[in-house]
């Protein structure tokens, strides 16, 4: 071989190496779905092909699905625009969106779909922010069908979403299919117009309000703010039923804002979102009626709403209140712990640390008994003598009232005895020991 031939095998080797790494490359950019990876431009969804950052995916908003919306049996929303607007307990520099037709009986047909960050509040609640809108896709197409039962997750796009942001979530569907996917107790508007106005900006359009959450269940940001993701478990003192609507004002909502604080002021702490998976009613072991079932038990859709969101790091849960008061017969305290244990256990699985809540009393409700009130106590031992939960946040001893340990005390109590008020939900946050959420990965207890 000649030199002059040597020198040319070797450039064209050289050019090879180049062509496969760049290939290799771009494949590896072009990926989204994986917990940390890269993010190309999806502003309406035509992505470049150049990354755009690296960074990791996590749930900066999610709600339960909890049963078919009444009224929506026969014809769904067909014909009709559905703007959610949820709220960021993270930022990120991407984002996708989670649509359920959990509760359908026949596929949903979506020809549309949009995300934008909101313009504002009061008559700017539905309008979008300029320059933030944003049309979805999935799997490349501007339409998606889902089948009855099941859910669809939209291909990513670019978009700067900070933490604490209102952000609009549309969706349009030409044809019937009912009933609608819901989450009753949004404890924040939501807005509706007639016709495909699934990239208005304006806002006008949207005349319909709803305190409903419809289809979306998840909002999720890439980037490289939030690490991870605790997941809050639990039922209507979660859901925050009797906090200030439009207001974020439920518990889970402030815990975001504490540990977005600490982290600001340096604290050496996990940097997580917080999202809200409580259901009012919700029920450790017992399924509500229907199939599916509405208000399936925590045991039921434990996998679904905590241990399958995206970036889920560590479980709060506080739950069984209602497994004493929901049952015609006095319920079983060990039995409740034991399904309390059951799901300390599969998250502990998935290498996910717990927290668990001590029930917070509830004499003037009108289910309370004397009897119902030993099942409480006999649950709350248990909790704290500690071999349930990872670790352990005493509402109860916080809330109760000093005077009446059986009740709340009234500046917590919203009225009807049994869920706090704006201040005993902030009481909550604020009493939360947020370096209970170090250590991701426990051992079994």
């Amino acid at each position: 071989m000649t030199k002059r031939h040597g020198y040319a095998v070797l450039s064209a080797l050289v050019a090879l190496v180049v062509a496969l790494s760049a290939a290799i490359y771009g494949a590896v950019a072009a990926g989204h779905g994986s917990p940390r990876g890269t993010l190309a431009s999806g502003a309406y969804g035509h992505p470049d092909a150049a990354p755009a950052s690296t960074g990791t995916w996590a749930a900066a908003w999610a709600a339960a699905p909890v049963g078919g919306e009444p009224g929506t049996e026969a014809a769904g929303l067909a014909g009709r625009s559905v703007r959610n607007v949820v709220h960021t307990s993270a930022g990120g520099t991407g984002a996708r969106v989670t649509l359920s037709n959990l509760y359908g009986r026949s596929a949903l047909t979506l020809t549309h779909a949009s995300l934008a960050l909101a313009a504002g509040d009061g008559g700017a609640a539905a309008a979008a922010a300029a320059g933030t809108m944003r049309r979805l896709t999935f799997g490349g197409s501007t339409g998606v069908v889902i089948p009855a039962g099941g859910q669809a997750v939209s291909d990513a796009v670019r978009l700067t979403v900070p933490y604490g942001a209102d952000v609009l979530v549309t969706t349009y569907s030409p044809t019937p299919s009912g009933p609608v996917t819901y989450h009753p107790h949004a404890r924040q508007t939501s807005y509706a117009a007639t016709g495909d106005r699934t990239e208005d900006t304006t806002g006008t359009p949207y005349t319909g309000r709803t305190p409903y959450w419809r289809y979306v269940t998840a909002l999720d940001v890439f980037g490289d703010e939030a690490d991870g993701t605790v997941v809050v478990f639990g039922d209507s003192i979660t859901d925050g039923i009797t906090s200030t609507a439009d207001a974020n004002r439920r518990w889970p909502d402030v815990l975001a804002g504490r540990l977005r604080g600490a982290l600001e002021e340096g604290r050496r702490l996990p940097r997580y979102g917080v999202v809200n998976e409580g259901i009012s009613g919700n029920q450790v072991l017992a399924d509500g009626p229907g199939r599916p079932a509405r208000n399936q038990s925590g045991l039921g859709r434990f996998g679904r709403d905590a241990l399958d969101r995206t970036g889920a790091r560590v479980v709060v849960v506080d739950l069984g209140v209602n497994d004493i008061l929901r049952r015609r017969t006095l319920a079983d305290p060990d039995r409740i712990v034991a399904g309390l244990r059951t799901l300390v256990r599969r998250a502990h699985e998935r290498g996910l640390r717990t927290v668990g809540a001590t029930l917070m009393p509830f004499r003037g409700h009108r289910g309370w008994t004397p009897a119902r009130e030993e099942v409480r106590q006999r649950i709350n031992a248990l909790i704290r003598a500690g071999g349930v939960y990872d670790a352990v946040v005493d509402f109860d001893r916080v809330l109760r009232d000093p005077y009446d340990p059986r009740r709340l005390r009234p500046e917590y109590d919203s009225g009807d005895h049994l869920h706090p008020s704006d201040l005993g939900y902030r009481t909550m946050a604020e009493v939360f020991d947020l370096r209970a959420l170090r250590g991701a990965g426990q051992a079994r207890l």
